[in-house]
């Protein structure tokens, strides 16, 4: 059953109904996730948000926002744009605000601004009992409240429904520039990544694409991108000046990594173009294998591991030749692993079964924080509760 609320009221009268005849409840946004929190294993009622897409007249005194759980990123960025304010969370799908606060996200402009935990400042959530839970304190501290709730396991786990959120928003900058620079290889790209955190240059967004991803760029996109391990950068300032000592102090940290000179983005129309190319880099994969089906990996590690667990992953990935493409936001440790299958391997044959845990589970062992995606308590359930340090409910 699909049901579709309009508002705060109905989407508490359909989590009511939800619990008390036990029916599992599963919240839909977009559908642009890589959690694996939409798949309905038990069956349910699917709530979709996409009717609640209402957004209040920004605060620009305030520098926030309320806007409801179906409002998509792109639409948000429509309204904000005119009055010379942005989000600045961006994973690159058009995922809900919703989806987006319920999954933690984190984006390009994680380096700089932070994710979604920094920019959510209160939300308006159902609790499993059908309670209007509304709170302008950090989203954090509003779920902190629904988890001892007695009613969420008979909505198949979900502790509530999401349904408006406060939001952070920042001022547009006024001097922004872009670059791509290539690397002799993906491990220098990675250092370079590192060094320039290490030096406290506020770069917006540092982004990592290794060559063969590339190579799909220029059969997807069209894009005349050297062929080579790439960072993908955006600097943001009060004024020209600020932004060209920034790239300037960048590009010396780089050219130590043996980077090459920026490839600049001279104009905004530009700048869209690199990005868009940056958030289509799954059909930029696979239009090297056209029919082939992709197997998502999300890994985050401490920023200083980052290096030693990409190598090791390409070391993983030269044993089993897979084709494969590395991209991720390395400024924040973040990075994917995109595997092409022939669509006949189903994601638990030998193959992925012999490669993906490493990318998963076994290289949290780096010290870092549980896989970004944890669709893997599904389909590779031990790799990922070993991870956590849970144990799996039955």
């Amino acid at each position: 059953m699909v049901v579709w609320p309009r508002g705060v009221d109905e989407a508490a009268a359909i989590v009511r109904v939800a619990a008390t005849h036990r029916i599992p409840l599963i919240p839909f946004g977009a559908g642009t996730s890589l959690e694996g929190q939409i798949a309905a294993l038990g069956g349910g009622i699917c709530v979709d948000m996409r009717e609640m897409n209402a957004i209040s007249p920004p605060s620009i005194e305030d520098l926030d926002v309320v806007v409801q759980a179906g409002v998509t990123r792109r639409a948000l960025d429509a309204r904000l744009r005119p009055e010379g304010v942005f989000f600045s969370v961006d994973p690159g799908a058009d995922a809900t605000i919703g989806g987006m606060v319920a999954t933690g996200a984190s984006g390009t402009t994680t380096v700089r601004y932070g994710a979604m935990r920094e920019n959510v400042l209160g939300l308006t959530v159902i609790d499993a009992g059908g309670e209007i839970v509304r709170n302008p304190l950090a989203g954090a501290q509003v779920i902190g409240r629904l988890r001892p709730h007695p009613a969420a396991d008979r909505l198949g786990g979900t502790l509530g429904l999401i349904c408006e959120a406060t939001l952070r928003i920042h001022p547009t900058p006024e001097a922004v520039a872009a670059a791509a620079c290539t690397f002799p290889s993906l491990d220098a790209a990675v250092r370079c990544v590192v060094e320039v955190g290490q030096n406290s240059i506020p770069v917006a967004r540092i982004e990592l694409a290794d060559e063969r991803q590339i190579e799909g760029h220029h059969q997807h996109d069209q894009t005349s991108f050297a062929v080579a391990p790439t960072l993908f950068i955006e600097f943001h300032g009060g004024s020209q000046a600020e932004v060209e000592a920034q790239a300037r102090d960048t590009a010396a940290i780089a050219a130590e990594h043996g980077g090459g000179d920026f490839a600049w983005a001279s104009d905004e129309a530009e700048r869209r173009t690199l990005w868009h190319a940056r958030h289509r880099a799954m059909e930029a994969t696979r239009a090297m294998r056209p029919g082939s089906g992709a197997l998502t990996t999300d890994v985050c590690v401490p920023v200083s591991a980052l290096a030693d667990c990409i190598a090791a992953t390409q070391a993983d990935i030269a044993h089993h030749d897979l084709v494969t493409s590395i991209v991720g936001h390395a400024g924040d440790g973040n990075f994917h692993v995109i595997v092409l299958l022939d669509p006949t391997t189903r994601p638990t044959s030998p193959v992925a079964r012999s490669s993906t845990p490493a990318w998963c589970g076994g290289r949290s062992s780096a010290t870092g924080p549980a896989p970004a995606s944890t669709a893997w308590a599904t389909a590779r359930p031990a790799s990922w509760w070993r991870s956590t340090g849970r144990r799996r409910s039955r």
